[in-house]
């Protein structure tokens, strides 16, 4: 079976960085930044000594302070070689300089803010199809926050409140990036209550793996389905491949889901969960004896 050699860091974000603002909420914007732990962590997986970071600010509101923020925080761990790109329309991402750009960067990393500003402004562009290609097949790490986070699955959550989620439709779903398959993900999990949230996104999409990340908090995607957690807070799996029953085709638009059978787990910092056989372990030292007591002639 194929795989990715590129690496993916998932983030859930902490408050919005200049994300598009909750009707309910204050109109403020947020710049909290995640902890330095997940850059330094995401700077470690590039194998280049003095890697070359693109960070795309287009999905925020406010890409110029969100910018200023990762520069500041790539700094204080001694990385000078990043690069701000503020893609603010369509006919941007089809500029020859940021084209060339993404072919020469080491690693990049997408902002938090609105995903479905990022599927719009760079759907079906080259700088997208080099993005999956460098991913593919070769060693190039591309992280997210927030929104950049949620873009990177094919199956993408666009939007839907966490108080009426679980009424059939209250979730809006959309196509992401593609880069990895048979996953939702979702940010801000924990603060913001979104277990139903993402539990309706799953059983919509039968068989797949819902990833509820929590703020400060991010997986390390390797090969496309090894999960590792970073950060300080937690990651919720939610595995929809035994799911027994749900209501969720025979109900009306608004009416309440059920669901039978759907499993979850709880990811700590350094737990780690592999998506294609669908099992945790307490680390990547767990993991690895496992794999080697399964290898033919052990």
């Amino acid at each position: 079976m194929d795989r990715p050699k590129g690496k993916l860091i998932a983030v859930g974000g902490n408050e919005d960085k200049g994300s598009y603002p909750n009707p309910k909420s204050k109109k403020k914007y947020y710049l909290d930044f995640f902890e330095l732990g997940i850059i330094k962590r995401f700077l470690s997986e590039i194998p280049a000594e003095n890697p070359r970071i693109e960070v795309i600010t287009t999905a925020s509101l406010i890409p110029e302070e969100v910018g200023e923020r990762y520069e500041s925080a790539f700094g204080i761990l001694g990385t000078e070689n990043i690069n701000l790109m503020h893609i603010r329309e369509a006919e941007d991402a089809h500029k020859a300089e940021y084209i060339e750009r993404i072919r020469k960067a080491d690693g990049v990393m997408f902002s938090g803010g609105d995903q479905s500003r990022l599927t719009r402004i760079f759907g079906g562009t080259e700088i997208l199809n080099i993005l999956q290609q460098r991913y593919w097949h070769e060693e190039f790490v591309i992280a997210g926050t927030s929104a950049g986070a949620m873009v990177m699955s094919e199956i993408m959550i666009k939007g839907g409140s966490s108080t009426e989620s679980l009424l059939r439709g209250s979730v809006k779903i959309g196509r992401g990036f593609g880069l990895i398959d048979g996953v939702i993900i979702d940010s801000h999990f924990v603060i913001r209550g979104r277990f139903g949230r993402l539990m309706e996104a799953v059983v919509t999409h039968p068989k797949t793996v819902g990833i509820g990340l929590g703020e400060d908090t991010g997986v390390l995607i390797t090969e496309g389905h090894i999960i590792e957690t970073i950060g300080s807070n937690l990651v919720v799996i939610a595995d929809g491949h035994h799911v027994e029953y749900s209501n969720i085709k025979e109900i009306e638009v608004g009416k309440p889901v059920a669901i039978a059978g759907m499993l979850m787990h709880v990811l700590a910092k350094g737990n780690v969960y592999n998506i294609e056989t669908r099992k945790f372990f307490k680390d990547m030292a767990s993991l690895e004896k496992k794999e080697l007591q399964t290898e033919p002639g052990s």
